[in-house]
């Protein structure tokens, strides 16, 4: 999973991100699937045990199962299929070429490609100045 994520990170194009939700989403060996595997066999787990919270344990897993789980994989593979739809380059990225500026002696000390844009983190909230006594 965190190297689908950072090929998502590190895509230049649309339909690098696609491929990497394809991945994810693919219906019959797709992360996803798996994780609907291991959900009905850890339920299926939970129903031969005999502790009060087991049959519990094993709905709930279930649930999340048939229920979250496709939800949240329509969801992804839709968002994938719009990607794929519109073959088009990220706007704020650009694929490293390695070029060097003719300034620079060593090739793998720079690449002349800008850095991708930074989000500054959210300001932490101000702290409440309550009445000191």
């Amino acid at each position: 999973m965190a190297h689908l994520a950072e090929r998502i990170r590190e895509a230049v194009t649309t339909e690098e991100a696609a491929d990497a939700l394809t991945e994810l989403t693919a219906a019959h060996d797709g992360i996803l699937a798996a994780l609907h595997e291991v959900l009905t066999a850890t339920a299926d787990f939970h129903e031969g045990l005999n502790h009060a919270s087991d049959p519990y344990t094993a709905r709930r897993l279930r649930f999340l199962a048939d229920e979250h789980l496709p939800a949240l994989h329509s969801d992804l593979a839709a968002t994938r299929n719009a990607l794929a739809d519109r073959p088009a380059p990220h706007p704020g990225r650009s694929t490293c070429t390695q070029e060097v500026p003719a300034t620079e002696r060593e090739r793998s000390a720079v690449c002349a490609c800008p850095p991708p844009p930074r989000t500054l983190p959210a300001p932490p909230p101000p702290v409440a100045a309550g009445l000191r006594r």
